[in-house]
C-alpha cells in the first residue's frame, strides 16, 4: 500500500475520464484518500465515489471549470481539513477533433490552450503551497505525440507541450522544497479518450492499422497502464525522478 501513511489527499483533475478513473481507482487501492475534480458529469462522479468507497479510505469530488482560478482554488482549500494535497495529478484534456493545423480556427485553439495550459497552471497556483508543506509530487498526463508528431493531432500536442515545459520548470525550481514534478506521454490507447475518437469515427480502420504497425509492440496500450507508470510516479519508489517525461507508448517513441 504505497501510500497509506501519507497524510491528505491525491487529487486527481479530470477524474471522470477514462484515464483519470483509472488513476483514482489505483490510487485508492494503494491506500491514498482520493479528490477529483469533474466538469459537468454528476452522473459519472457519483459513480466513482462509490467505486472508490469500497477501495480505500473515501474520496470527494467537485465540479469545477479550471479555467476559473476561483473555483479550483476554493475546491483544493476545502480539503485542508482533511490533510491537504501529497500529489496533485493532471488529466484534463478535452476530446480533440483530428484536424490539420491549417483548418483549425484561433478560436478553437484559444479553447483549448485556456483549458489546457491556464487550467493546468491554475491548479498548479491553487495546489502547491499544500504540495510544498506535504513534499509531494506533481503529475501531468501529457501525450507521446510532443515527442512524435502523428499527423492531425495538433490541436492535442501543442498545449501539452507547454504543459511539460511548466512540469520541467516546476521540477527545477520547486525542487528545492522537496518538490517533484513528472509527465507522463499516453500513445494509442484502446480505451480512454482515444476509444472516444474511435467510436466518433475520428480514426478509419486504416488508421488504426497504421498506427498499431507504427507501434513496436503492435498493440494498444489500456489506460491501466498509464495509471500504473503515473501512481509509480507519485510514490516514494521514484523519489529522486523528478522533470521527466516518461512516454507510455509500446515504443512508438523510441
Amino acid at each position: 500500500m504505497d501510500f497509506q501513511h501519507l497524510e491528505g489527499f491525491a487529487l486527481v483533475t479530470g477524474g471522470t475520464g477514462g484515464i483519470g478513473s483509472a488513476i483514482c481507482r489505483l490510487l485508492a487501492e494503494q491506500g491514498s484518500k482520493v479528490a477529483f475534480t469533474y466538469f459537468q458529469n454528476k452522473e459519472a462522479a457519483e459513480d466513482l465515489e462509490a467505486t472508490l468507497s469500497t477501495l480505500g479510505k473515501g474520496s470527494v469530488s467537485g465540479p469545477v471549470d479550471l479555467r476559473n482560478p476561483d473555483g479550483i482554488s476554493s475546491f483544493v482549500h476545502s480539503l485542508q481539513d482533511g490533510g491537504g494535497i501529497h500529489t496533485l495529478i493532471h488529466t484534463v484534456g478535452p476530446p480533440v477533433p483530428q484536424t490539420h493545423l491549417s483548418k483549425i480556427s484561433p478560436e478553437l485553439f484559444k479553447e483549448h490552450v485556456e483549458l489546457e495550459i491556464n487550467g493546468f497552471f491554475n491548479t498548479v497556483y491553487a495546489s502547491l503551497p499544500f504540495i510544498r508543506a506535504s513534499q509531494g509530487s506533481i503529475i501531468a498526463v501529457t501525450t507521446a505525440a510532443t515527442d512524435r508528431y502523428p499527423i492531425r493531432d495538433g490541436l492535442s500536442a501543442s498545449p501539452k507541450a507547454a504543459v511539460e515545459t511548466l512540469i520541467r520548470g516546476l521540477a527545477a525550481e520547486e525542487g528545492k522544497f522537496g518538490v517533484r514534478a513528472n509527465a507522463v506521454g499516453p500513445g494509442m490507447l484502446s480505451d480512454g479518450m482515444a476509444e472516444e475518437l474511435i467510436a466518433r469515427g475520428e480514426y478509419s480502420q486504416q488508421d488504426l492499422d497504421i498506427a498499431t504497425r507504427n507501434i513496436p509492440l503492435r498493440r494498444f496500450g489500456k489506460a491501466g497502464d498509464v495509471a500504473e507508470a503515473v501512481c509509480f510516479l507519485a510514490s516514494e519508489k521514484a523519489n529522486y525522478i523528478s522533470g521527466q517525461i516518461i512516454n507510455i507508448d509500446g515504443g512508438y517513441t523510441a
